[in-house]
């Protein structure tokens, strides 16, 4: 039994997800909890939320800082949580979240879960009276990421987005550069995930999750589906049902640092996608070859994933290259960014790094958001930039890689970038006359309004949403 094709994926989510957008949420009784006060010298008391990973990672950051104490760790399988429960001894195990949320002497809950889970953790968190960092992507989809903003807002929480380089010096300098004109006028960045993937496998039937894990609260707000690939974890990012590719896996990275390099602070008034998933036939169902293209009227983001071997671009696999008029500039690194000339020289180099995590805290600790580098709303519209993306590849239609080499009609960078992407894709052995990809409509967005207008816009807006399990649901007005 195969994953879900995207088609297939498409159907089943446009005949449920207009019912479960509807359903409200009204704070449990288990999530009215009285927060502590905290006084200025009082450590912090953290739960984190998945921690096979990334997870880890929070724990030993939490561990470093004077400020803080992990006190609790969560992970629906409990074969995974070796690797934190020993960085934090004396924290106590919980399998379910919403076990842990019932402790009021936690402030922090910080989730490193996987996608699917992000947004409803975070509101259920945020209800609970707790403080919240929440992993990339803020939400597994649009209308999930507004309704964590609402929570976030209503309950007067503070809410740090993994998007760190917006806390690394050498980042926040170029970019402050660049937006006051140090390459002159600019008004295209081109974010790259030239990042390889191999093939997951392929399964002839179900498969039995792990015996640790509790697939039901593993699962949570996705569609309980049997386990259709070789992996339980990590491989789910290829998924649809509980990830969102490299798009929202790695990309929301760079999408956040072209909108802010761009200077643009809301959502596009228009996207549009090419792309598939090519190289090899496996449980995935996740573009790992696609081109989106951003119109935010003069100005312009493309984002290009490839998950086959590449030439970098412009010196850069993971990164931003932003173009402007009198040069380019280059972020591959958080940490380091080079500026050039038109010529290719070198004119300024960035450097400085930051953490990202002590940011967060320290917000916490003095009660106001106004020093968060990484507020959910930008996490929000950075990640929303991903599912829009996404949405126009649902929508499309199967075209062979000849039968253009304009797919982005009148748009000069956005098809060039495409020829560089068949190009590539030629290189990998991948014949351009019998293969096909996915053409996705170029679809109209109110950014004011969070909603699609025009051509395509009533399933394109089905598709902002999802159908949720009872008991699981995001809600719209949390």
């Amino acid at each position: 039994m195969a994953q879900r094709t995207r088609r297939e994926f498409l159907t089943d989510s446009l005949l449920t997800t207009a019912a479960a957008a509807a359903v409200p949420l009204v704070p449990s009784a288990e999530f009215a909890a009285t927060p502590r006060k905290v006084g200025p010298n009082d450590l912090l008391r953290v739960g984190v939320v998945g921690v096979r990973g990334r997870g880890r990672g929070h724990t030993n950051e939490y561990r470093k800082s004077k400020d803080t104490e992990v006190v609790a760790i969560c992970d629906a399988d409990s074969a995974v949580i070796g690797g934190a429960m020993k960085a934090a001894p004396k924290a106590k195990y919980y399998q379910d979240i919403r076990k842990m949320l019932e402790d009021d002497s936690i402030d922090i809950i910080s989730i490193a879960s996987p996608n699917h889970w992000h947004s409803l953790m975070a509101i259920w968190a945020i209800q609970a009276g707790k403080h919240v960092y929440v992993e990339k992507p803020l939400s597994h989809n649009v209308h999930e990421g507004r309704a964590l903003v609402k929570a976030a807002r209503r309950y007067d929480k503070i809410v740090q987005h993994g998007t760190q380089a917006r806390t690394h010096k050498a980042t926040i300098e170029a970019l402050e550069w660049l937006r006051s004109g140090g390459l002159g006028e600019c008004n295209l960045a081109i974010g790259l995930c030239y990042k390889r993937r191999g093939s997951i496998g392929k399964v002839e039937g179900p498969q039995q999750p792990p015996e640790t894990c509790d697939y039901e609260l593993w699962t949570g707000p996705a569609e309980k589906l049997p386990l259709t690939r070789k992996k339980l974890h990590y491989d789910w990012h290829w998924d649809y049902n509980t990830g969102n590719g490299d798009m929202g896996n790695q990309g929301v990275h760079q999408m956040d640092i072209a909108r802010w390099g761009l200077g643009l602070d809301g959502l596009p008034n228009g996207v549009a996608s090419v792309g598939a998933r090519l190289g090899y036939d496996d449980d995935g169902n996740t573009a790992n070859t696609q081109i989106c293209l951003f119109d935010y009227g003069p100005k312009r983001i493309l984002f290009e994933t490839r998950g086959l071997p590449t030439k970098p671009y412009e010196g850069a696999k993971i990164g931003v290259v932003f173009h402007c008029e009198d040069g380019y500039l280059v972020s591959a690194s958080y940490g380091k960014v080079h500026a050039y000339d038109k010529d290719g020289k070198e004119v300024k180099v960035f450097k400085g790094g930051g953490n990202h995590f002590q940011n967060f805290i320290d917000a916490v600790k003095a009660g106001s958001n106004e020093t968060l580098n990484a507020e959910c709303e930008d996490g929000h519209k950075s990640s929303a930039m991903c599912h829009l993306g996404n949405i126009s590849h649902f929508l499309g239609e199967d075209r062979t890689l000849d039968a253009t080499d304009t797919p982005f009609e009148g748009e000069e960078a956005a098809n060039e970038s495409f020829r560089r992407f068949r190009d590539h894709l030629v290189e990998n052995g991948i014949d351009a006359k019998t293969t096909n990809y996915t053409a996705g409509p170029r679809l109209t967005f109110e950014p004011d309004n969070e909603l699609f207008v025009g051509d395509h816009a009533k399933r394109a807006n089905e598709l902002k949403t999802r159908k949720y399990r009872k008991g699981f649901v995001v809600p719209s007005q949390p």
